[in-house]
């Protein structure tokens, strides 16, 4: 830039690489030394303090704790009962354990823990056991397998008539767009970096986008979709954004212009705090192309809200619009970019999502600094409210109060004046004029008010720093996504945040009411939206798909072997082979293979990295998790090695329909799934092997390579070493 711009700034300015909290200035020297975050207004990154990782897998939401329900792929529902230790032939080897109907137990060696996924059903039913063995499950699975068939059809022509719509192919990444994203004033989180960069390369393509983002309050998602606006509107295409509230539109309204204020580039704000005259100029000017972005409330989906050239559509927290809104947006799909951004998908969305039917992008990386809010559930009681407000006030914070009823406000705010005489306090409706709104919220905004009094008006778009204390007063009452949304609006910077759920000192809740409630309590940990979003699915179910009621299916095997199941019948429909579902290999060998409780200490990240290591679908993504381990844990000791490498055998035994691999008498017995899988494999392997009975080979290994390490290296080698047979 500096040499862009010529002169002596240029030749008397010199760039370094270094790492400063502050800028100064030596006189005697002249010299002043300016750091990179002055310059452009972005926050610090000190060497080596690198953000979490981000963690975008399903399995993440469906960690096990002791006495869940659980999934067994081949043997159906049970109750797991962590893991167990299992001397065998002198080896000491690591179990997960389950309980099935009547008492029965299984022991399932964690290289196969990919077996095992929690039960996740619908409207929250507890459902029954099976038998081990027993001929239920496999029934069952049948039964969904058929269901699942019509509806993948279903899905690959909804996906083949998308892509074969045809969009606004917007252009590549120009000069302007660079120095765009330049000027944020915050490093990005590597996944805000993701979702970005598929964000243009999809807005590249002729068939339209349908992304879904989804993130916790304040991880970002807003500056990715004005990165995306930004680059539609620089192609000559027009950008409305759909939030829920007018409070969210003025606010995005302050957002993009302030973002987009360098540029030759117009937003205007489409809510009720415009006067019927200025509304109507703003539609005008909408459909001449004299308007770039145009942010607006329900008011958009009018049908006197034209546009020139829509090129992107972007919505912010889908679930609070209503059918009429969703059809009308449905339709839209068709033609334009559509970005959906949320913290919590409703069910629909969500489901949607991790069957692949909508693209889904994860922001789970916290902004450096971030604390959790700390969450708790308690009766109503004026002695800790009045402590709980005094000790915010005492910080010099400003407090929150979600009273949802309208008729009985005013009486909260009064029992607040005298719990807290020194608070100022002040109330805000849905139901007040707008001007009274606005005036109460620039009060707020300024710290002129300590308490306010309010309904779930503020739960979308309030970016208060200073308000650190949540009360929502009859939680039971509201939606799961509704009350994260709402704890969303504290704890968004550096200091520690607090919720409370106020409960009736009396009235029992529902076991509904219940499971919601304790949901939040329970999922208070940083990125915990899409977490929430799944207990919501758990509890309220998956609603129609395409039309089909699939509610039945999923509570009869699971919400993961549903999706599973469904993943196949795409890729059977497809003509190809179903690349998320690997095919599993059982194997036992003489050897100790697992993540020592020395090393991995907790129970729930053993089993979390046990999930991974066994679903870990190629040598790239094994060598990628050994890396996170020993950056995590350190170096790996050499049970940790023989897990990866049992790992690795399944990988390459896989693909040559290799169903077992069992170590017996001195010899390797390999089971195959039928007799011509075996006779091909004996015809071009890296073995010398003999059939002992129809579908399954011997291989005798040397005498010197029959103990567990030099079993599993011989094996390896032989797997290398020969060609795998194309199924």
């Amino acid at each position: 830039m500096l040499a862009a711009e010529g002169g002596r700034i240029a030749e008397r300015t010199r760039l370094t690489h270094a790492y400063l909290t502050e800028g100064f200035d030596w006189p005697a020297l002249g010299l002043a030394v300016v750091p990179h975050h002055h310059l452009f207004g972005q926050a610090p990154r000190p060497p080596g303090r690198e953000p979490p990782r981000p963690r975008r897998r399903r399995e993440e939401c469906l960690d096990l704790d002791e006495g869940d329900t659980v999934v067994h792929a081949h043997h159906g529902i049970a109750r797991y009962l962590g893991t167990r230790e299992v001397v065998r032939e002198g080896i000491r080897r690591e179990f997960i354990l389950l309980e099935f109907r009547e008492g029965e137990r299984l022991y399932v060696p964690v290289d196969a823990a990919e077996l095992v996924q929690r039960y996740v059903g619908v409207g929250g039913e507890t459902p029954s056991l099976h038998r081990l063995g027993g001929r239920r499950w496999t029934r069952q699975k049948g039964e969904v397998k058929k269901a699942v068939c019509a509806l993948a059809a279903d899905m690959l022509r909804v996906q083949a008539a998308r892509e074969a719509s045809a969009g606004i192919r917007h252009p590549a990444d120009t000069p302007w767009q660079r120095e765009f994203e330049a000027a944020f004033p915050f490093a990005d989180t590597p996944d805000q970096a993701a979702a970005t960069e598929v964000i243009k390369s999809e807005m590249a393509r002729p068939a339209p986008m349908d992304r879904l983002i989804c993130g916790d309050v304040g991880y970002g998602k807003t500056e990715v979709a004005i990165r995306a606006a930004f680059k539609a509107v620089e192609g000559g295409a027009q950008v409305a954004v759909l939030v829920p509230t007018t409070i969210l539109a003025e606010q995005h309204g302050r957002t993009f212009a302030g973002r987009f204020a360098d540029y030759p580039f117009l937003v205007e704000v489409l809510s009720r705090f415009k006067t019927p005259g200025e509304q109507a100029d703003i539609l005008r000017r909408t459909a001449s192309g004299g308007v770039d972005v145009l942010i607006g409330t329900h008011r958009l989906v009018q049908p006197d809200v034209r546009f020139k050239n829509l090129g992107l559509l972007i919505i912010d927290e889908e679930q609070r619009f209503g059918v009429k809104h969703k059809e009308y947006l449905k339709r839209m799909r068709t033609q334009v970019d559509v970005l959906t951004m949320t913290a919590t998908p409703i069910p629909r969305t969500l489901h949607m999502a991790l069957l692949g039917i909508r693209d889904i992008s994860n922001l789970t990386t916290p902004p450096p600094g971030r604390m959790a809010v700390r969450t708790e559930i308690v009766r109503f009681d004026r002695d800790r409210i009045r402590d709980a407000v005094r000790r915010e006030l005492a910080r010099d914070g400003q407090v929150y109060f979600v009273h949802n009823r309208v008729r009985t406000i005013e009486t909260m705010a009064h029992l607040l004046r005298d719990l807290v005489p020194e608070a100022r306090v002040e109330i805000v409706h849905g139901q007040m004029r707008k001007k009274a709104v606005r005036a109460v919220m620039d009060d707020y905004v300024r710290g002129e008010v300590d308490v306010l009094v309010t309904t779930t008006i503020i739960e979308s778009g309030m970016d208060i720093p200073n308000a650190n204390t949540l009360f929502i007063d009859r939680p039971h009452e509201l939606g799961l996504a509704d009350l994260h949304q709402l704890r969303g609006r504290v704890g968004r910077f550096d200091q520690r945040a607090f919720t409370y759920l106020i409960l009736p000192r009396k009235k029992p809740l529902t076991e509904t009411q219940e499971k919601r409630v304790r949901a939040v309590e329970e999922y208070s940990e940083l990125g915990a939206g899409f977490r929430i979003a799944l207990r919501d699915l758990e509890i309220r179910g998956a609603g129609n798909i395409l039309g089909a009621e699939q509610s039945g299916h999923i509570a009869a095997v699971g919400y993961d072997m549903y999706c599973r199941l469904l993943q196949e019948a795409v890729a059977t429909l497809s003509g190809g082979r179903p690349k998320a579902v690997p095919e599993t290999v059982s194997v036992d060998l003489p050897l100790r293979a697992t993540l020592p409780a020395a090393y991995v200490p907790a129970l729930s990240q053993r089993m979390d990295l046990y999930r991974r290591i066994s679903k870990a679908p190629d040598p790239a993504s094994l060598d990628a998790l050994r890396r996170e381990l020993r950056d995590r844990f350190g170096p790996p000791p050499e049970e940790a090695e023989q897990l990866f490498q049992l790992a690795r055998l399944k990988q390459r035994a896989a693909p040559a329909s290799v169903g077992s691999i069992v170590w017996g008498d001195g010899d390797v017995y390999l089971g195959f799934a039928s007799e011509d899988d075996a006779a091909r494999f004996a015809s071009g392997n890296g073995f010398e092997t003999r059939e002992v009975r129809p579908g399954t080979l011997r291989v005798s290994p040397p005498a010197d390579r029959r103990d567990g390490k030099a079993l599993l290296a011989f094996l390896l080698e032989g797997f290398e070493k020969g060609r795998a047979p194309t199924p």
